[in-house]
């Protein structure tokens, strides 16, 4: 078991944990992601590594709560116990010198984009980071992406802050001033599927870190399949990242769906749980 070092609120739903893991905080790179389990008879789900700490032997954890699962992660505490925490898994993102690179995250997104925009500022390349929520209190690690980033856009869907707009009026609005060399996105699937569609437009080499439903993280179940170039993937062992232009994000946004009637359920039969208890 991995105890819990420090929990931190972004905000209501978005929490971030900083945890016990020595040999993932030491083999980790960006890209990297662990599978999560709370309880004997929990669900596995995937979670991106954001951040490690070689001398306190922890890596940082970043969750957005929406279905069981999720939140019963967020319902830990500092110094309780992360029952399984498996990884790191997947491939790491290839980091070389490419040029001028977009960095299109939304969301919590922002979280497992951090390493990457880090480790291609180090490797030499100009970053464009481009940020994006609905609103001034979902927009998270600010501070932190413009620590590493050459020039930071901020988007709010309300102009609540920074500018108003979607993600994809600020990929557009530096791919028609300068030339871009790559774009890398993560965030929500429709999130990506819009920046992809845009970067082929203007011919911008993109990758995507895809999201999808996992069982077991390593190849073994199947869940993760997605379609890429006409070809099927897994996303844990043959991604997270793929070719933007390539990956088939319907088919991906309809497997997304398949679950979400008994996750609701779930979520309101533990919700009368907890207000029986109370």
């Amino acid at each position: 078991m991995n105890r819990i070092v420090s929990k931190e609120f972004f905000s209501e739903n978005v929490i971030k944990f900083e945890v016990e893991a020595p040999l993932i905080a030491k083999s980790r790179k960006a890209g990297h992601f662990v599978m999560v389990r709370v309880g004997e008879k929990g669900e596995r789900i995937p979670l991106t590594i954001a951040d490690a700490d070689l001398q306190k032997g922890t890596i940082t954890l970043v969750i957005q709560k929406m279905g069981v699962s999720s939140s019963k992660i967020c319902a830990l505490n500092e110094g309780d116990f992360i029952t399984d925490l498996v990884g790191p898994l997947g491939k790491a993102t290839h980091i070389e010198n490419f040029g001028t690179v977009i960095c299109a995250c939304g969301g919590v997104g922002t979280a497992p984009m951090l390493p990457i925009v880090a480790a291609l500022k180090k490797a030499g390349n100009k970053v464009i980071s481009v940020i994006a929520a609905r609103t001034k209190d979902l927009i998270i690690l600010e501070d932190q992406m413009r620590e590493f980033s050459d020039e930071l856009i901020v988007m709010t869907d309300d102009g609540s802050y920074g500018n108003k707009g979607l993600v994809t009026n600020g990929v557009e609005q530096v791919i028609n001033r300068e030339k871009v060399d790559l774009c890398v996105t993560i965030g929500p699937a429709i999130m990506m599927k819009f920046v992809s569609l845009l970067t082929k437009k203007y011919e911008v080499p993109t990758l995507a870190s895809l999201n999808t439903i996992m069982v077991d993280g390593t190849g073994m179940c199947g869940a993760c399949r997605v379609s890429v170039g006409g070809k099927t993937k897994f996303v844990c062992v043959d991604g997270p990242e793929f070719n933007a232009h390539e990956v088939d994000f319907d088919e991906m946004l309809m497997r997304l769906g398949g679950y979400k009637e008994i996750e609701r359920e779930d979520m309101a039969k533990m919700e009368c749980a907890s207000g029986a208890v109370k």
